[in-house]
Formats: C-alpha cells, structure tokens, sequence
C-alpha cells in the first residue's frame, strides 16, 4: 500500500525526520515537470509490513527551491545534488553543493531533463579540472587510476592520497556513462520501456526488469497471476546466482588463486547456459514481462544441485586456503555504523551487520519458510565473500522450490497492461513503484503514466548508487594493493549508477 502525502516546502525536513525516526528508509528522489510546476517526489519504505510513503512538494518552475535533507540523511544529500545537476531544482544550504552527475565540461545553465532544455549545447573544458580534495604532508602523493581501465570494467576515476602504501583517503569520481536513460523512457509505451529498463545495468536485467514491471503495473492495476509471480522468483534466484559465483572466482584471482577462479567462472557458463534454456538469453533477458512471465523450459533439479556441490567445493577450496583468508580478512572493514549512516543495501549492507531485504520487506511472493538471508557483521572482505557464497546455497534451494509446480510457456504472460479512463492524472492514479531485491541490493523504480498511457517519467534506481559512497570508507587506512580486491568484494555497478 502506498500512501501519498502533498505539502509545502517549509515542511518538508520535518515530516523526513520524522519518517527517518520511525525506521523509514529513503529510497527514491524524483523531480516532475508538471505544467504549472516542478514536482518533487520523496519515496520512503520499510517492512515488514510493506510500508510505502510519497512526500510530494510543489515548487515554482522559475525559482525552484527546496530546503537540503542533507543534514537527516547523506542518501538526500546525494539524490540532492543528482536533482540539481539534471534538473535545475536548488538545495537550499546543502552542504557540498558542488557538482555530482554532471562533468566539468558540461556547460552552466543547461539541465537535460527539463522539458525546455533542447538539444545538448557545446561541451568545453568550460571550469577547468574536477576540484579533488588534496591530502598534503610530508611522504604524501597521488596515485590516480582510471577512467579507462586496463580491464573490460567500466570507466571511473579513483585518486588515492597515500603515504607508503597506506591509503589516507581515496575520491570516487564516476558519472562517465551518462547515457541519458530517464530521458530516454519519455514518450515510450510501457511495451518499448522493458527493453530500456532491462538494460539499464546489463548484469541486473531480471532485477531492474521486474521492478519496472512492478511499477507499471501499479499504475495500471493490473493483477500478475501467482504463477507469474512464482516464476520472476525463480528468475530473480537464477540471476543472483550466476553474478555471486562470478565475483566469488575474481575476488580469490585477486588475491593470487587464479586455479580458483577458473573453476568459478567454468561453472557461471554452465548457469549462464542454463539461463539461455530457460528464457533463450544467457542474461535472462525476455523472462520478466508487463504483466507476468515467460518461461521456455525449467532449470533441472538434479544439476542444479551438481551445480551447487561444485560451488561449495570451490569455496571450500578458498576458505581452507590460509593465503586467501588472510587476505580476506580484518580487510577494508566498513562498520555497521557506517553502513547505516551510508544507507548501504544488499550483501554490502549484511556484510557489515545489516540485514534489510526487499523479499521480507516489500515481497511480492509468499516465501514462507524457504528464505534465510545471511548476515554478518566483521564488515571486512572475508564477510562479503561469506555473504555472497552463502546466499548461493539459499538462491539454489529455492530455484528447486520455486520450479515445484511450474509449467514452461508462455501462458503466464497475458496482454500488455494498458490504461484505464481518468488514469495517468494527478498524484495517484496512473503512478507506480517498484521494490526488488536485485543481488545486489534493492531496486526501486517508480512509474508515472501519460494521459495517453506511454510513459511520462521513469526513475530507476540501482543499489549502487546507494553503495558507491561506502568505498571510499571502507578503504581508509588499508593499503593500495587492497584496493582491487575490495572494489570487487563490493562489485558496484558503473550503469546502473549513473543513468
């Protein structure tokens, strides 16, 4: 149920903090563009129960000013200074009002999601380089990395202050695959909005897919047969395996086990295959559709749990190995506190003693007893690693269980959802979200639908964006050559970041 709330400005930071103080958890900022005024959307959510409440703020399209949250929540700062880059909308009193989203060679005065702000204008070296905080004293220098990277990773920018080898503050700079993608849902159908949305972060295409669809059918009250839910469940596991197994293999090769992580990523292509039997995509694309699911075949029990077994062994293998646990070990160690005070999601988040997740907060289908989310609390590189393979076995016997009672085909996927008379106007009808628990973390995405019943606004956000900022944290005080493999204990999406 969600429950939406229209008041001004003034007050807006005290309505926050008391949602924040009664367990609330901000997981979205959207600013509209209505006819007479820019509208700004606050999503809070917590659960269990489902609990989910809008703050809606009105503010004049030719001063549009509204007060910082920066102070009661650093995700608000954040989402903030996003709002103020693509928008236009000020902050008022933040208190790093400096750019976040948009580079220094994009011009002053130009915001891209407004309606008025026309095709892009010259870029130029207009402001000069990106201000770094400097960390000065004797022995200190820089060591800067990136953007373009040796690997296949995406491109982002890290400047490490560093004396010796110890790390006395590193800067994340990222937001070099602005690709436009809120923009570029405007004007859709709700049928051309799943292709945009599956691909907004390519290794989350079930995650990011599903919470579209959750959305969209909000907004046109459609009703998913429980089948088809069953069926994204089952879709959702599938893709939080192959991703796990993955980064288990790459963080013990970061550490000098590279046999390891071979075996690891032999048995990802036998989950990447298995995907392609199941949806006819190794990424699961074309699984998760507006209104159900489609299916072409079931995974089988028995290698699933030959799959399983193969992962335990290689795990096993790693824990067992006194170089790879050392490693791990009291390694890039974020606090619970930290973790908190971040709004850290996902495995980051339970690897630090959080134990949030979309599938008990905000489910969607009936779990029962099937779920068991693990926790730990060390915050260290051998806590995310624990996480992740762990989550595995979880993710694995409930493929078995949720494939109980399934049937291939594409009978779970009835018509398009489309728009009701007297929907897509207003504050309530014809709006959406959705909330799923991605693997790596929750995704919230909420819809907003034209008159006409094409899409009108559509904001996506990734876990990442919630976890980027924890890096830097956990690494002060370690050592430059732990920063590989704790940037791959967090595995933190570059795409789904910056849209």
């Amino acid at each position: 149920m969600r429950t939406v709330y229209e008041l001004g400005a003034g007050e807006l930071p005290e309505r926050v903090e008391a949602l924040l103080r009664e367990g609330h958890r901000l997981a979205l900022v959207a600013a509209h563009h209505d006819p007479d005024a820019i509208r700004v959307v606050h999503l809070f959510v917590s659960g269990p129960p489902d609990t989910r409440i809008e703050l809606h703020v009105r503010l004049d399209p030719d001063r549009p000013e509204i007060p910082t949250l920066a102070q009661l929540s650093f995700p608000a700062g954040r989402f903030e200074r996003e709002m103020r880059d693509l928008h236009g909308v000020v902050p008022l009193d933040h208190p790093l009002p400096r750019r976040l989203v948009r580079h220094f060679h994009w011009p002053r005065g130009w915001y891209p999601m407004r309606p008025d702000a026309g095709a892009p204008p010259p870029f130029g070296e207009q402001e000069g380089p990106y201000p770094f905080f400097e960390v000065e004293g004797d022995g200190v220098y820089e060591i800067p990395v990136g953007p373009v990277h040796a690997g296949l990773i995406e491109p982002g920018h890290f400047r490490f202050s560093v004396v010796g080898e110890t790390i006395l503050k590193l800067k994340a700079r990222l937001w070099f695959v602005h690709k436009g993608i809120e923009k570029l849902f405007q004007g859709r159908s709700i049928a051309a909005g799943l292709p945009l949305a599956e691909r907004i972060s390519g290794d989350t295409a079930v995650g990011h897919a599903l919470a579209y669809c959750q959305a969209v059918e909000e907004a046109t009250a459609t009703l998913v047969p429980a089948r088809a839910q069953q069926a994204r469940a089952l879709l959702l596991e599938l893709e939080r395996v192959h991703n796990h197994v993955a980064d288990l293999g790459m963080l013990c090769n970061d550490v000098g086990h590279g046999i390891l992580n071979a075996h690891a990523q032999r048995v990802r292509e036998h989950l990447l295959r298995l995907n392609q039997d199941t949806t006819g995509h190794r990424l699961l694309r074309g699984g998760v559709v507006p209104g159900g699911a489609a299916l072409r075949t079931l995974p089988d029990p028995r290698r699933l749990t030959e799959i399983g077994a193969d992962i335990r062994e290689i795990t096993d293998l790693a824990l067992g190995h006194s170089t790879v646990r050392d490693r791990f070990t009291n390694t890039a160690v974020l606090s619970t506190r930290a973790a908190r005070d971040i709004g850290c999601l996902g495995y980051v988040a339970r690897a630090s003693g959080l134990d949030g997740d979309a599938r008990i907060a905000h489910p969607f289908f009936a779990y029962d007893a099937q779920l068991d989310i693990p926790v730990h609390d060390t915050g260290d590189v051998l806590a995310r690693f624990l996480v992740r393979a762990e989550e595995i076995d979880t993710s694995l016997a409930l493929i078995k269980h949720l494939a109980d009672g399934l049937a291939p085909g594409a009978a779970l996927a009835p018509a398009v959802p489309t728009l009701g008379p007297g929907m897509g106007t207003g504050t309530g009808m014809g709006t959406g979200v959705g909330l799923v628990e991605g693997w790596r973390g929750t995704i919230a995405t909420r819809v907003e639908l034209a008159p006409d019943g094409t899409l009108a606004r559509v904001k996506p956000v990734d876990p990442s964006f919630f976890n980027w900022p924890a890096l830097p944290v956990a690494l002060a005080d370690t050592i430059v050559p732990d920063f590989p493999l704790t940037n791959k204990s967090f595995n933190l999406s570059y795409a789904g970041n910056d849209l």
